[in-house]
C-alpha cells in the first residue's frame, strides 16, 4: 500500500518516533513524504521514503494530486492544530480529499496507531479493490 506521511514542524519529532515505533509494518508498504519529513524518517529509521518537495514548496499539492488521483491507500498527517499556525489549510485539503477518494487518513498519534495496527491485520487491504 501507498502510505503517505505528513507532519507539521513542532510534530516532525512525534513522527520520526511513530515511524521507528512501527518500522516492522511500514517496511512492507511504500512510503512517500513531504521532503523534510521524509528525510527525517529515513535518518531515524533507515526506511526508504519517496519524497515529494518541502510542504512549503509545494510538496503537499504534489500528494494533492496523487490522492486525487487515487494513488494514496492511508494518510498519516501529524499537524499542529493551533489556528495560528502556517499551512494549516493543507490539513483541511488534504483532510476533503481523502473524504472525497475514501482514504483513511490520521491527525494525531492515537488515529495513526488505530490505522497502523488495522494495516498489520489486513483491515484496509480493501483499498486494492477501490482502486481498480
Amino acid at each position: 500500500m501507498n502510505i503517505v506521511l505528513i507532519a507539521h514542524d513542532p510534530k516532525k519529532k512525534l513522527m520520526q518516533n511513530f515511524c521507528i515505533a512501527y518500522r516492522g509494518i511500514l517496511s512492507r508498504h511504500d512510503l512517500y513524504a513531504t521532503e523534510t519529513t521524509g528525510r527525517l524518517v529515513e535518518d531515524a529509521t533507515g526506511l526508504k521514503v519517496h519524497k515529494f518537495l518541502a510542504g512549503h514548496l509545494g510538496g503537499v499539492q504534489q500528494i494533492a494530486t496523487q490522492i486525487e488521483s487515487n494513488q494514496m491507500d492511508l494518510v498519516i498527517f501529524l499537524r499542529e492544530p493551533m489556528p495560528s499556525q502556517p499551512h494549516n489549510n493543507d490539513f483541511h485539503n488534504i483532510g476533503t480529499l481523502c473524504d472525497i477518494h475514501n482514504i483513511p487518513i490520521a491527525s494525531n498519534l492515537a488515529t495513526a496507531e488505530l490505522l497502523i495496527k488495522a494495516l498489520e491485520r489486513g483491515d484496509l487491504n480493501w483499498r486494492e479493490l477501490y482502486k481498480h
